[in-house]
């Protein structure tokens, strides 16, 4: 993999050197490819690539140019692992081992599938995969350091083939040992996309295979909360504490194949008709792996079953979809049919006593729409509903409104209604185990239900925003302190208020977010901090020469106190907390960084945690599971454009 990786800087850097005097993109217009007179009286022209020469999009959206600016974002997305603000999550001691949500989101990527929660946060759904469309073979190199020994590389190499066909590949290889006993964190994914746009412009052409693997070794936590509170030095060294497990591990394998098409079989200025056909197959697997019982979780033999210390579960999803698109530029809308056929299933049988099923499957139709609306340059309106229905799964509704007003330029208001009906996640469905206790089959349960009101303020001054958001959860499903799966009979009802904004004086700067949330009723079924907020202070300006840009400060990470749901690593989710379960959070964390851009090389270097240095570590991502102490995090993000 390392020969690939540098035979493709190799002949990325030989086609750089044929190109002279590339523009800076932050100062370029948009426009086309510049052509530059050669100088001499023939035919030969001299092609000058921009910024806007390159550009990615996923299926349903709009292009986008690689963005190349040093904005202040960058320094909470390029210095996590997964390459997303992970703002309103707490992450693991290790990289690559996971979040704890403090803030309640929907994940539409665990409807109607099995996905474990905190294997989540490294899966790519059908949205988020990048088709490009670049004029010269382009690549790309995002690297994070790990804990102790390993690193995090995610490449990517994409080139077009003529005018019409685009292909890229991605390989991201994760592996990160961690301080703590049995924590070892090994992830990857490879992924292929492709894009095709026929020279008449009548049918155009998506499609992708990814294939990613999530693994871990799973501790428990640590033992003897004591040991690592009283700031003994002899367990300055994490190995030197004991953990809860030590022979356990856990693998999320996630693979699709996916290809869209879609043809205009008329003149598209009369007739603006599409027929479009989606078709995708998606499996999932989630492995539990055991080298025998751990004692943590039995006392007595008789707490077992007559099962594999191993388990395995897997769904599957092979879905269809034709429908018609009526599709101008201000009016959008399409309507079709689906057809699904989805499978959820374990390795080994159940013990035969307990008569659960080893697989559950079904065929399931359904109909999907979508509309966008554009008044004015003012008004936006996007609608997609999407219903299905199966005699095992019951019927799925899906219904998701938001509507943009922007009635004067950088002040606008997104105001959105989200609705969802759908089974339970399917982790929580059917577990098969060695420990009696944690085998169940949840039979017959009634569609989980989120309803969804909210909406954002923003405005030009200090780029500020202000969000509120609303959410009904009725028959929430959870699992309770035995991981024992359990809806609730009446309604979780959530309120979210926050904003942000950035205040400047000359080349200083102060970025602030805050969020306040709320459960109404039945908090004990959701736990989660009153409060979470940042806030990021740097200063940024130009350097050598103006050949560099650099922002240095410091970022404070805070939520407040609260009694969290502990991790439950046979099942990857999280379960209510027992009797002796206890508080987490109130407790700062602070980073000093310092970062750079050089052309288009971005340097991100962090001192993590900093205030451990001076002071104990009493930090918990979750109960039994303590925060990372300080450690230097490096970051650093390459595009090549030859």
């Amino acid at each position: 993999m390392r020969f690939i990786l540098f035979c493709i800087f190799l002949f990325s850097y030989n086609l750089n050197a044929q190109i002279v005097n590339k523009t800076d993109s932050n100062r370029v217009k948009p426009g086309d490819t510049l052509v530059i007179d050669s100088g001499f009286k023939d035919s030969l022209k001299i092609f000058k690539p921009t910024i806007y020469d390159y550009t990615y999009r996923t299926q349903f959206s709009e292009k986008k140019i690689f963005d190349t600016v040093f904005t202040h974002d960058k320094t909470f997305i390029f210095s996590q692992y997964n390459n997303r603000d992970n703002f309103g999550k707490v992450q693991f001691a290790n990289v690559g081992s996971g979040f704890n949500p403090l803030v309640f989101e929907v994940d539409t990527e665990q409807n109607l599938s099995l996905l474990p929660a905190n294997k989540s946060y490294f899966i790519k759904g059908i949205k988020e995969i990048r088709y490009y469309d670049v004029k010269t073979p382009t690549a790309s190199f995002i690297y994070h350091n790990s804990v102790r020994n390993g690193a995090v590389l995610q490449s990517t190499y994409t080139q077009n083939i003529g005018r019409e066909f685009n292909f890229a590949v991605e390989y991201t290889g994760l592996r990160s040992q961690g301080h703590y006993l049995n924590s070892l964190a090994a992830n990857n994914e490879v992924l292929f996309s492709g894009h095709y746009l026929s020279k008449n412009g009548k049918y155009e052409a998506f499609a992708h295979f990814i294939h990613q693997n999530v693994n871990n070794q799973e501790n428990g936590g640590i033992a003897d909360l004591d040991l690592f509170l009283n700031g003994n030095s002899d367990f300055n060294n994490r190995e030197n504490l004991q953990v809860n497990l030590s022979g356990s591990n856990s693998q999320f394998a996630y693979r699709r194949y996916y290809f869209s098409h879609e043809f205009k079989p008329f003149n598209s200025e009369k007739f603006p008709f599409k027929i479009r056909h989606t078709i995708f197959s998606q499996t999932n697997k989630y492995y539990y792996n055991q080298s025998s019982p751990e004692r943590y979780y039995f006392s007595d033999p008789l707490e077992l079953d007559d099962y594999p210390a191993s388990l395995k579960k897997y769904s599957k999803n092979l879905s269809n979809t034709v429908s018609i698109l009526f599709d101008k530029e201000n009016f959008k809308l399409d309507a079709g049919v689906r057809h699904q056929m989805i499978k959820l299933g374990v390795g080994t049988p159940f013990p035969a006593a307990l008569g659960f099923p080893q697989e559950i499957s079904e065929n399931r139709i359904g109909a999907v729409g979508n509309l966008v609306v554009k008044l004015w340059d003012k008004i936006a309106l996007n609608s997609n509903l999407e219903f299905s229905t199966g005699k095992e799964f019951g019927s799925f509704i899906r219904s998701q409104n938001v509507v943009r007003f922007e009635p004067i330029p950088d002040y606008f208001v997104n105001a959105k209604v989200n609705f969802q009906s759908a089974s339970p996640s399917f982790n929580l469905l059917l577990n098969p185990s060695v420990y009696k206790k944690f085998n169940y089959y949840f039979a017959d349960p009634k569609n989980q239900s989120i309803t969804e009101i909210g909406g954002d303020l923003n405005l030009k001054w200090f780029k500020s925003s202000v969000f509120a958001n609303y959410f009904r959860i009725d028959n929430y499903t959870y699992l309770n302190a035995e991981a024992f799966p359990q809806q609730s009979s009446s309604s979780v009802n959530i309120s979210q208020i926050g904003g942000d904004a950035t205040f400047s004086y000359g080349k200083f700067h102060l970025n602030p977010k805050v969020l306040f949330q709320s459960a109404i009723n039945n908090k004990e079924l959701l736990p989660m901090p009153n409060f979470v907020g940042r806030a990021n202070l740097f200063y940024q300006t130009k350097a050598f020469k103006n050949a560099a840009e650099i922002q240095t400060g410091v970022k404070v990470y805070y939520f407040s106190k609260f009694a969290s749901r502990e991790f439950f690593p046979v099942l990857n989710e999280f379960i209510l907390p027992n009797e002796n379960s206890y508080a987490i959070g109130g407790q700062p964390i602070a980073d000093v960084y310092f970062n750079m851009k050089v052309k288009r090389m971005f340097f991100f270097i962090e001192a993590q945690h900093l205030n451990t240095t001076f002071m104990k570590n009493k930090s918990f991502t979750a109960p039994y599971y303590p925060l990372y102490d300080f450690r230097l995090n490096l970051g650093i993000v390459w595009y090549l454009f030859s």
